[in-house]
């Protein structure tokens, strides 16, 4: 059983192209599936902070 409480993305479609995140106070953890998690990334705040900041550009910018 996983220690994370994982949620799934807001813009996840039907299936499994999907994104769900566990969050501890100093870790961001991603998986692609939560039962059973096989690939988790971990990283930590300020790392996925810059991530989605990077994310939100391409999309504002088209590249």
């Amino acid at each position: 059983m996983s220690p994370h409480r994982w949620e799934k993305s807001s813009y996840c479609q039907e299936g499994d192209a999907c994104v769900h995140i566990s969050t501890t106070p100093t870790a961001i953890h991603l998986t692609d599936r939560p039962a059973p998690p096989h690939t988790v990334l971990t990283v930590g705040p300020a790392a996925f902070a810059a991530l989605l900041r990077s994310l939100k550009s391409r999309a504002v910018t088209g590249g």
